[in-house]
């Protein structure tokens, strides 16, 4: 059964992209766990990763030792699809690169679409159980902002993403803990796959009683809608008080 909203999931659905203000997406120290302000201070991404954020370089220092065995895995992967062709259209294409620029892109939309879509609001468990998949196409353009699409959505068991990595579960285990100490329900998984090459993003989740997102069916058009359009700038509307 469809529904239908008497306004859209997003403050700017139907203005025009808005690419000079490139989203930054929520960003967390991994060590201290503060959130950044970027018009104060901007946070420093982990040069091997590229995914780890750190408010200093003294927080990125004493995390070293627990972060360098997920660092040195994850650029392995990354090394090693520099080799594998994807398909005619990108011969020499470092998919894995792409892959992480856009989840970094679509940071916001991505945390979001996950919330709707595992249904966190209505039931905090599922965030234990279930996980977002994203599957893309490739799309050669000139636009970087356009390089993929959405080929589909679904949810699935989250030992679908855990089982395969040890490694990459006990980095998320790690955020878990860290984000229900800190009072959240635990950390979902958005899983971000373009044929064989994949990127997980882990998002720490506040209780509900502390988001003020309503709770949407029509995510997947959304996520479609942005990313389709090339647009990187999505700013969710909250109609519900923060509890």
């Amino acid at each position: 059964m469809t529904t239908y909203y008497a306004t859209p999931a997003a403050a700017n659905y139907f203005s025009p992209p808005a690419h000079s203000h490139r989203q930054r997406g929520v960003r967390v120290c991994d060590t201290c766990g503060s959130t950044e302000q970027p018009s104060v201070k901007q946070f420093r991404l982990c040069g091997g990763c590229m995914t780890t954020n750190y408010c200093s370089p003294e927080c990125q220092k004493k995390h070293w030792p627990s972060h360098k065995a997920i660092c040195q895995h994850t650029m392995a992967q990354v090394a090693a699809t520099k080799q594998q062709p994807l398909s005619a259209e990108y011969p020499d294409e470092n998919i894995a690169k792409l892959l992480r620029r856009f989840t970094s892109q679509h940071a916001t939309l991505l945390g979001w679409a996950g919330f709707q879509a595992l249904q966190l609001k209505r039931v905090p468990s599922n965030v234990r159980q279930s996980a977002l998949l994203v599957e893309l196409t490739p799309r050669p353009s000139g636009d970087a902002h356009r390089q993929f699409a959405i080929k589909g959505t679904h949810i699935v068991p989250r030992t679908y993403v855990t089982s395969r990595d040890p490694l990459v579960a006990a980095d998320i285990q790690r955020r878990e803990e860290r984000c229900r100490r800190a009072g959240g329900i635990g950390t979902a998984v958005v899983l971000i796959q373009c044929g064989a090459v994949s990127q997980v993003m882990p998002v720490e989740v506040d209780a509900p009683s502390k988001i003020s997102w309503d709770e949407r069916n029509d995510w997947a058009d959304v996520l479609a809608h942005f990313v389709d359009a090339g647009r990187t700038d999505f700013k969710p509307i909250s109609t519900t008080s923060r509890g």
